[in-house]
């Protein structure tokens, strides 16, 4: 066993994360997510280009109506995302950080909300302001419910709405 070995945890330690910070940080640095949906009993995950809602404790993405993922978000709108630091290093085991968030999905008609998340969403990517506008695409609005912080490993931090 090598020294790094031995500093990894065995066991989950209960975390303090102050995780709406790390949340708004991640949005900073992390143009990227993993959706997870449902379909008939089985999970499904794809790649997202996403942004935070500041003051709505929501996710905006875009997406064509066409995709497996909005087709499953109709069927069930409980979806997770995950938002993580990973480098693909060894490094990664003490230093990387992930952000689960679990919540409900609401695709958007195109409004007043709509075109304020649009312009979020347009903000943090600006070359996919074609795609947000096309009427293929529709915007969808995760209201998150909750989240769960890891760092460390194994030390893990929860945050759930009120």
């Amino acid at each position: 066993m090598n020294k790094s070995e031995e500093l990894i945890p065995d066991r989950v330690k209960k975390g303090s994360a102050p995780i709406m910070e790390r949340l708004y940080a991640l949005d900073k640095d992390q143009l990227y997510a993993v959706l997870a949906t449902e379909s008939a009993g089985q999970p499904y995950t794809s790649m997202i280009a996403y942004a935070l809602v500041p003051n709505e404790n929501g996710i905006v993405f875009a997406t064509p109506r066409k995709t497996q993922k909005y087709k499953n978000i109709l069927k069930n709108n409980h979806v997770s995302l995950l938002i993580d630091t990973r480098t693909n290093t060894e490094k990664d085991y003490m230093n990387a950080e992930s952000l689960t968030i679990l919540g409900d999905a609401i695709p958007l008609r195109k409004g007043r909300k709509w075109s304020a998340l649009a312009k979020i969403l347009i903000r943090k990517h600006s070359n996919l302001n074609k795609i947000i506008n096309s009427p293929e695409t529709k915007l969808i609005f995760i209201k998150i419910v909750r989240c769960i912080h890891v760092t460390k490993f194994q030390t893990v931090s929860e945050w759930i709405s009120k």
